[in-house]
């Protein structure tokens, strides 16, 4: 079921101002930038290996990224795990039990499917 780490995304403030770290100190290749505008972000790609880290930073401040800053500053802000057929993968969760907070996908950054299980289902890391 589940291919790969996709990627984990870190909530930052300023991703003009996190880069340096992850591309000069870490030595990791810079993939670019993208607003996300559905979900009030814009994010930056680092590539490591098969696996990527994702910058999130908020464009408005009631995106779900800010609101995350507010509440427990710059970190860790989920996990992205990359399967094979996402829709089918939702509807085997779901009759589960798993609380999702995507019961269908949605477009995330570089036009991907996307969908979020709720952190009090996995324990506590959005997933």
């Amino acid at each position: 079921m589940l291919k790969k780490i996709s990627h984990i995304g870190i909530a930052v403030t300023s991703i003009d101002e996190a880069t340096p770290f992850y591309r000069d100190v870490l030595g990791m290749e810079f993939e670019g930038t993208e607003v996300v505008a559905e979900q009030k972000v814009k994010v930056a790609f680092f590539a490591v290996g098969e696996s990527r880290i994702e910058l999130l930073e908020p464009t408005a401040p009631d995106s779900p990224v800010a609101r995350f800053l507010e509440k427990n500053g710059p970190g860790v802000h989920h996990v992205a795990y990359e399967v094979a057929d996402i829709e089918q993968r939702l509807v085997q969760l779901k009759a589960e039990g798993v609380r999702l907070i995507d019961e269908s996908p949605r477009i995330g950054a570089h036009k991907t499917q996307i969908a979020f299980m709720h952190p009090k289902a996995s324990g506590g890391v959005l997933t």
